[in-house]
């Protein structure tokens, strides 16, 4: 026998059992049955509401995750005066340091070579 010939078998006698101790059940059950049957069948039939309200928790508990790594690190963010006040201070450091290297007379020839290479 082949599996389709089995499972046709399967399924007549599977059929058969059910439909037996089917009408075996009195009427009340059998009502029963048929209510809940129309009731599914009715849902159905009703538009799928939003499933997005399956969702709301987790979107809810992602933006307050957000929310609180934003206010965690909020005094740390750079700002758009940051890199010009860095500059500043670079410029003032470096003229500073030139300042004390020409009023010392150290290595005034290094100086002198390095500027002439940036130029050439």
């Amino acid at each position: 026998m082949n599996q389709e010939t089995q499972d046709s078998g399967f399924e007549k006698r599977t059929r058969e059992v059910l439909d037996e101790s089917a009408s075996r059940l009195d009427g009340r059950t059998l009502s029963k049955l048929t209510q809940a049957r129309h009731a599914a069948l009715e849902q159905l039939q009703r538009p799928a509401r939003s499933r997005w309200w399956f969702f709301a928790p987790a979107g809810a508990a992602a933006a307050v995750a957000v929310l609180a790594v934003m206010t965690w690190t909020g005094g740390t963010r750079p700002t758009a005066t940051a890199p010009v006040a860095a500059l500043n201070e670079d410029l003032e450091f470096l003229s500073d340091a030139d300042a004390e290297i020409v009023a010392e007379g150290e290595d005034l020839e290094f100086y002198e070579w390095a500027a002439g290479e940036v130029e050439s």
